[in-house]
């Protein structure tokens, strides 16, 4: 019979910089859906102030992904936190990317 080893795990906490880098994306995923409402009902016609709040949201967004990125090098903490916040980041700034060069054309 083969030896049953027990293995114990040290409880790791979750990377500070993760748990930011996915509030960063909730947030700008949060502007989008709000830019899209004002820019619904206002029929298209708010450009400044929609173009000054995606602006931030893309900002934020990139911020987001390099602090995701940066997370990954902290030691003794789980990496859960950075790898949604990471992805997550950089899907929304590709949707962002998008959506800015749809409106150039």
């Amino acid at each position: 019979m083969a030896d049953k080893k027990k293995y114990r795990f040290v409880e790791k906490g979750q990377s500070r910089d993760g748990k930011l880098s996915t509030a960063l994306a909730a947030v700008s995923a949060l502007i989008f859906i709000i830019v899209v409402a004002i820019s619904f009902f206002h029929g298209g016609e708010a450009a400044g102030f929609v173009g000054g709040l995606a602006l931030t949201a893309a900002l934020l967004v990139c911020y987001g992904f390099y602090v995701g990125m940066r997370s990954f090098s902290e030691k003794n903490v789980s990496a859960k936190y950075s790898l949604i916040g990471s992805i997550s980041c950089g899907i929304i700034m590709i949707g962002w990317l998008t959506l800015f060069m749809a409106g150039l054309t």
